[in-house]
């Protein structure tokens, strides 16, 4: 019932689109395996062999150490609407920060919400879509606000003391840290 691609399709870039969440997993040698959700119109498609997602800073930084040490990543897609289906995206991911010289031309494709610390590059190997007919059915209420306000709220002093305080992943691993901060625009 799987399904394989070497690239996604118009068909593939409007169920991306179409999804509230997704998650996140990747690995290192012996580190524990991270997988996250991930929220808010954090993610885009750049090509049909790119990906990108904004990520904000949370209790962690594992998807980037991971990257750094082993670059694979899972990127999943689940519909919880009606139509059953999955997707999964098979590649190999980068960190970039923002003083790194890829930074502009990443951030082009988003609007930067408080709290961002970088955003992963991910080239994609591999498309899979299978039916997900194990899903429940759900629907979404309202995205969470909370983590946006709570770094809208924090000031710059306290924002890099956190960021900075976050050198390594759980099973440490090493982790850049960003050299910027973005404040809420009114």
């Amino acid at each position: 019932m799987a399904d394989f691609y070497d690239a996604l399709t118009d068909d593939h870039i409007a169920f991306i689109a179409a999804q509230p969440m997704f998650f996140v997993a990747t690995a290192a040698p012996d580190s524990r395996i991270n997988l996250s959700p991930k929220g808010y119109d954090a993610f885009r498609v750049i090509s049909p062999t790119r990906v990108a997602y904004l990520d904000l800073r949370g209790s962690g930084n594992e998807t980037h150490a991971h990257l750094v040490a082993d670059g694979r990543i899972t990127i999943m897609f689940n519909n919880f609407g009606r139509t059953a289906r999955i997707m999964r995206l098979y590649g190999s991911g980068t960190p970039v920060l923002p003083q790194d010289e890829e930074w502009d031309d990443l951030a082009n494709h988003f609007d930067i919400l408080p709290g961002t610390r970088q955003i992963f590059d991910i080239r994609v190997d591999s498309v899979q879509t299978s039916c997900g007919y194990g899903v429940p059915v759900m629907e979404l209420a309202e995205e969470r606000q909370t983590l946006v306000k709570y770094h809208g709220k924090t000031t710059e002093d306290e924002w890099f003391a956190k960021v900075n305080a976050t050198t390594e992943s759980i099973d440490g691993l090493p982790v850049r840290t960003t050299d910027r901060f973005f404040e809420v625009s009114s």
